[in-house]
């Protein structure tokens, strides 16, 4: 096949790399709006979606270093505004924008702010639950801020006049919708403040879209709920909706009439309530009767108390009671005191001298009774040899000798017993004792005595163990 140099042919990579470099050229930044579709976010922190409207789509890219600027969270199905640059991805030769900037378009970015200043309030305490104010549980008389021609002020009229009919309500014009609702809705709210003619105020309107809602969202009149020094209830647009209003008021109802039945108290919630204080009353008056009584029973007794005669009496017992414990202290006393000197006294009896002189006089009165035992033993025993020797005695008495006729004679005046003749020479005068008297006599003559058988020796007896002197047999 020949090779034909005429013509000039492109390869894919050249194609693509020329169109890259003229889309580059050719369109600066621009904006573009549409709605995202098939978002990806992968780990590396880009992000690529699609931004289409109601006959094309486009891919897009954004890069991590622009993405970590937005402020918001993109997500499928938002109205974004995008600042982007048209070129041409050339691995798969598809046309994209690269996005420098993204931000939300339309309602969603009145939403984003909505958000920002919601997040910037808050931090500032301006919708902190300890600030917020309790509302009267009676009040005398509501105000109502909101438009006298929408539906909202019906809604609230109906349920006022429905819960608490007997209850005044003053209506404070404002616009609720439109340029210079807020200020209009600030202004009526100064101005109940300035009059202080309610107890509290309802701020409310009927529902709408975030537009319709912007007065409610205006930083100045939550700043002036939050001054307001009448409690603030707010009922604005529909259970979904939450402005900046509701989160800065004291209470919030969810719709109109819901601020309504914040406010009001039913009827027969007040019927149970009057109900309720008459039986409490009633209960306070028979306690207050009875304390009465009481105290009036204390004062009695304390008079009673304060007669002479009670204090006499008092008086008197007390001072039995002294004594009962003055005499049960001194018996504790001696008690202790014998207790201690019991002892010391058992002690001192052991030692003393009266004791030694009991025990020696015991001793004594022993030995006495022991001598007098061996004395009368002794005596007893000294009787009966006595006995026996005067029997002895009496047996060899000279006297029972003289009985049977014999005499003693003495030599006078010296009175020698005279055994000898020769010791009377004659003249001697003698006397002889007989056994019933004496003889006094004078010896004419001495007669030599007859030859006389010898005399037998005298035997001597020895006396018992007890030591008698012997007897002549």
């Amino acid at each position: 096949m020949a090779l034909d140099f005429t013509r000039d042919i492109y390869s894919i990579s050249r194609l693509t790399s020329e169109v890259r470099a003229v889309l580059d050229g050719s369109f600066p930044l621009l904006w573009v709006r549409g709605e995202i579709s098939n978002l990806a976010q992968p780990a590396s922190g880009h992000i690529y979606f699609s931004l289409k409207d109601e006959a094309s789509q486009v891919r897009c890219a954004m890069f991590r270093a622009k993405r970590l600027l937005l402020g918001f969270r993109p997500e499928n199905g938002q109205q974004v505004l995008a600042r982007a640059r048209v070129t041409l991805y050339e691995p798969r030769g598809d046309f994209q924008l690269v996005v420098e900037h993204l931000e939300p378009g339309g309602e969603g970015a009145l939403r984003l702010e909505l958000e920002r200043l919601k997040r910037r309030l808050a931090a500032e305490g301006l919708f902190a639950e300890a600030a917020k104010r309790p509302l009267p549980a009676f009040p005398r008389q509501v105000g109502l801020i909101t438009s006298p021609s929408g539906a909202a002020v019906h809604d609230l009229l109906t349920v006022l006049g429905r819960r608490c009919p007997a209850m005044p309500v003053l209506i404070y014009p404002a616009q609720v919708q439109g340029a210079g609702a807020a200020a209009t809705l600030i202004q009526a709210l100064a101005a109940a403040n300035r009059r202080a003619e309610c107890d509290v105020l309802i701020l409310a309107r009927g529902g709408g879209s975030i537009e319709d809602l912007a007065a409610f969202n205006d930083e100045a009149l939550a700043r002036a709920i939050r001054a307001s020094a009448i409690p603030v209830v707010t009922g604005v647009g529909h259970e979904i909706d939450v402005t900046i209003a509701d989160l800065a008021a004291d209470r919030r109802g969810a719709t109109p009439s819901a601020a309504a039945e914040l406010v009001a108290p039913a009827a027969v919630h007040l019927a149970q309530r009057v109900a309720a204080l008459q039986a409490r009353l009633l209960h306070l008056e028979g306690r207050v009767l009875d304390g009465a009584n009481q105290r009036l029973a204390a004062v009695l007794r304390q008079l009673a108390l304060l007669h002479p005669a009670a204090r006499l009496e008092r008086r008197a017992q007390r001072l039995d009671e002294l004594e009962r414990r003055l005499a049960e202290t001194m018996s504790r006393r001696l008690s202790a005191a014998r207790s201690r000197l019991e002892p010391r006294r058992i002690a001192l009896l052991a030692v003393s001298p009266e004791r030694r002189l009991e025990r020696a006089a015991a001793g004594l009165n022993d030995l006495v009774r022991r001598l007098r035992w061996v004395q009368s033993r002794a005596l007893a025993s000294w009787h009966e040899r006595l006995g026996r020797a005067i029997t002895g005695l009496d047996a060899r008495s000279p006297l029972a000798t003289l009985a049977r006729g014999y005499a003693i004679v003495t030599r006078l005046p010296d009175g020698v017993i005279l055994r000898d003749p020769d010791q009377a020479p004659p003249g001697t005068r003698i006397a002889a004792r007989l056994a019933a008297g004496t003889l006094h006599a004078r010896v004419e003559a001495p007669e030599p005595a007859a030859a006389v058988l010898p005399r037998p020796a005298a035997r001597n007896r020895r006396d018992n163990t007890r030591g008698d002197d012997p007897v002549d047999a």
